[in-house]
């Protein structure tokens, strides 16, 4: 496993890619969090959003997941489905046959290399709204304690969604297709779905087990639900992280039972 690691970890540091994604991880953040920061704290009384306070913070703090996701889950889908485009698959399972090895280096690279983004997200994100919430608004609220809870459950659930990203890349190994469904699903499916199941009472309790609906219960705020005046029906923080570890562990099952299993030329 040791080799595997490592040898993970170099193919992410030889390449410009990740840290690209990184700076525009950190580039949308701050723009869409300054752009929301702005609309709360300059918003005429008779179109203020039903937000204020702390829950202006935390909601506006939870873009990271709410905005966020798809750029870990596409690093860590590469990590995988690279190999499969460039072909470099097969020098790898010369270095470590052991598939279900393979696959587990990457599953454990992906954490740090997540941390890393929800961290780097996290601080442009709050160093561009903080001061404009401070500012005009009702406070950044950094020193509460809930709202520090949100900060921090959402670098941690950006590492999550680099893991999903590398389970997912081994379900779809091909990397247009990959990189096309996870835009697609974060960017449309998902949000539409969301308000869709939420719309009705019989499937509401159904939409709080959509992938990004779960990180949100993890976070603790949905930026949906905010913006309608409450959090939302949200799953309770520790449905909602086995909920998305449910997630990686069923896609990297398959993703080795398929994928991993075929013969590669």
């Amino acid at each position: 496993m040791r080799n595997a690691l490592l040898a993970e970890y170099r193919k992410v540091v030889s390449t410009r890619l990740w840290w690209i994604l990184l700076g525009a991880l950190a580039a949308y953040l701050a723009f869409v969090g300054g752009v929301l920061a702005f609309s709360i704290v300059f918003a005429p009384d008779d179109q203020a959003l039903p937000v204020s306070g702390e829950q202006a913070a935390a909601g506006v703090y939870g873009l990271i997941n709410a905005i966020g996701y798809v750029f870990p889950l596409v690093i860590g889908s590469l990590l995988v489905t690279a190999e499969f485009r460039y072909q470099t698959i097969t020098e790898s399972l010369l270095v470590e046959p052991r598939r279900g090895v393979l696959l587990g280096g990457k599953l454990l690279v992906a954490v740090p290399l997540g941390l890393l983004y929800g961290v780097v997200g996290m601080v442009a994100l709050v160093g561009t709204t903080a001061p404009l919430l401070a500012w005009r608004g009702e406070g950044a609220y950094l020193t509460d304690p809930d709202v520090l809870v949100v900060i921090s459950l959402g670098v941690l659930v950006t590492a999550l969604w680099a893991v999903i990203g590398v389970a997912f890349g081994a379900v779809v190994p091909n990397q247009v297709a990959a990189i096309v469904v996870l835009l697609a699903f974060t960017q449309f499916v998902e949000p539409i779905a969301r308000l869709a199941l939420g719309a009705f009472e019989l499937t509401s309790s159904v939409a709080r087990f959509l992938p990004g609906a779960a990180a949100d219960g993890l976070i603790g705020v949905s930026l949906i639900g905010e913006m309608g005046g409450g959090s939302g029906d949200l799953l309770p923080r520790w449905a909602a992280l086995l909920v998305l570890v449910a997630y990686a562990v069923a896609l990297a099952a398959v993703g080795r039972a398929t994928t991993l299993r075929r013969d590669i030329g």
